[in-house]
């Protein structure tokens, strides 16, 4: 029998995180973008948002090179193209180091920053896609929860076409997931919770273009399926400071984005030389290939990522 995942929380922090005004705080301490009573919600609750990254035009932008980057592909970014997109193409390698980007998640985690890996998530108008009740961390393998995503919006994100969700303050126990590798799940390995969710703890993390949203590793969140007429996408950057390392399989690679890696823990990515350029591309693959071995350790099945089964 399920247990009921509920955080024991009043609703006083759903109108804290979805109004917390940027740069001003109740005790008068700023960071880069940050309070200090915004970090202290954030480890508290596992979410802040909204985060101003880029203007609206800037946004249309990014939107304009995803969706040329999609043609590119004949419609559709391959699964293994979206992971870690950042090593072929240079304008989604700008981006992850994004300086208000950046700012946000060193007033978090500290100055000494490791991209670790990143993907799009895209659903079209009236796709049944959806996002099942987890915990990111689960499967990657990493030493430490201190991994903290940076949510990009290309595009408006709400209720009505499938915006993320989460149950604040649940980041604080990694709980059991089965995998069902669901065909219109996004995620993976198709990965749930086997906690059932109060569905009075729920927050939906409503987003304007070029607004971002940050989240803790271990925070139950999901999505629903879009049930509007437009476009849903975003960009999930995962960061980690460089005293983080992986535990679970061969050695890994990650980009260095801020500061300075005093660790070595990982295999520093170079950027790519252009879009698709052929040397890139081949980086790219290896680098893909041994994240995935890791992600798909111990799955029963192939992943939809092109992984195999485990043997």
């Amino acid at each position: 029998m399920k247990l009921v995942f509920s955080n024991e929380k009043t609703t006083a922090p759903r109108a804290a995180q979805a109004k917390a005004p940027q740069g001003a705080g109740g005790d008068g301490t700023v960071g880069k973008v940050l309070t200090s009573a915004q970090v202290d919600a954030y480890q508290r609750d596992g979410i802040h948002f909204p985060v101003d990254v880029v203007d609206r035009d800037e946004a249309a932008t990014l939107l304009a090179r995803f969706e040329a980057t999609e043609r590119a592909h004949g419609g559709r970014i391959p699964p293994r193209i979206n992971q870690k997109p950042h090593l072929l193409y240079p304008w989604i390698a700008e981006l992850v180091r994004h300086p208000r980007i950046l700012d946000a998640v060193e007033d978090v985690i500290g100055p000494d920053v490791l991209c670790w890996s990143a993907q799009f998530f895209s659903k079209n108008a009236r796709d049944p896609s959806f996002v099942s009740w987890h915990q990111d961390g689960t499967y990657w393998g990493l030493s430490s929860p201190d991994v903290i995503t940076a949510w990009v919006a290309l595009t408006p994100s709400n209720l009505e076409n499938g915006c993320m969700q989460v149950v604040p303050g649940t980041q604080v126990r990694q709980v059991e997931h089965v995998d069902t590798f669901a065909e219109t799940n996004l995620l993976s390995r198709g990965q749930e919770i086997q906690v059932e969710v109060d569905p009075a703890t729920v927050v939906p993390v409503v987003l304007k273009a070029g607004q971002m949203s940050l989240h803790h590793v271990l925070i139950v969140h999901g999505s629903e399926p879009n049930t509007a007429d437009y476009r849903r996408i975003g960009f999930a950057i995962r960061y980690i400071p460089t005293h983080v390392r992986q535990l679970a399989g061969p050695r890994e690679s990650a980009t260095l984005v801020r500061g300075t890696d005093r660790h070595g823990h990982f295999d520093l990515e170079p950027p790519p030389e252009s879009e698709m350029h052929p040397d890139a591309v081949a980086r790219h693959a290896a680098i893909v290939d041994r994240q995935l071995a890791i992600l798909y350790a111990g799955a029963a099945k192939p992943g939809k990522l092109g992984a195999g089964a485990a043997r």
